[in-house]
């Protein structure tokens, strides 16, 4: 996985700076979406993966799903992404395209697990937290998992603090375990 990161972040960076330049941020990110959601479909992996197809077939294929909506430049960077055999990082493109976007916007997201669903007063405290100490507009995604037993898991980038009853309850068997 990191290798495709890799792999991907020159043609997300790429294409940061060229809609920055153009000032389509938000087209590039609905052709990124579009794309992604082809690319992952099925029946286009079955055709894109198959050897009997020839990168041009496979790029008709492709902007023949996807038709008006990618402009000219979307669609070389179809055309590219097919030649070089990059269709499968579409998904890593994407992600680091939208975090360039995201930090570009002065948004951060932050990723909230709990163990029960947070009221919307625990979950404004928690955003309204996070902005004074990140000083920057907070998106969140919440997902509930009651594996946790009780608490919440924040992750801020490749930040992670762990304040649940599961972590605590881990930090401690670890400690009995020396």
């Amino acid at each position: 996985m990191a290798e495709n990161i890799t792999i991907a972040r020159p043609y997300a960076e790429a294409i940061f700076k060229l809609a920055k330049e153009k000032n389509t941020l938000a087209g590039w990110a609905k052709m990124l979406a579009l794309l992604e959601t082809v690319v992952k479909d099925p029946h286009v992996i079955a055709y894109t993966t198959n050897p009997n197809f020839s990168a041009e077939q496979i790029e008709s294929l492709l902007l023949g799903i996807c038709g008006e909506k990618l402009d000219g430049m979307g669609r070389n960077f179809v055309q590219v992404l097919t030649r070089n055999d990059r269709l499968p990082l579409l998904p890593q493109i994407r992600e680091l395209f939208e975090a360039l976007k995201a930090e570009q916007e002065g948004i951060l997201e932050v990723k909230i697990n709990s163990a029960f669903p947070l009221s919307k007063k625990q979950e404004s405290e928690l955003v309204q937290c996070l902005k004074r100490r990140y000083q920057r507009k907070i998106v969140t995604q919440i997902n509930v998992e009651p594996e946790l037993i009780g608490g919440v898991i924040i992750a801020v980038g490749d930040h992670v603090l762990d304040a649940t009853v599961r972590g605590k309850l881990e930090v401690m068997r670890t400690a009995l375990t020396r």
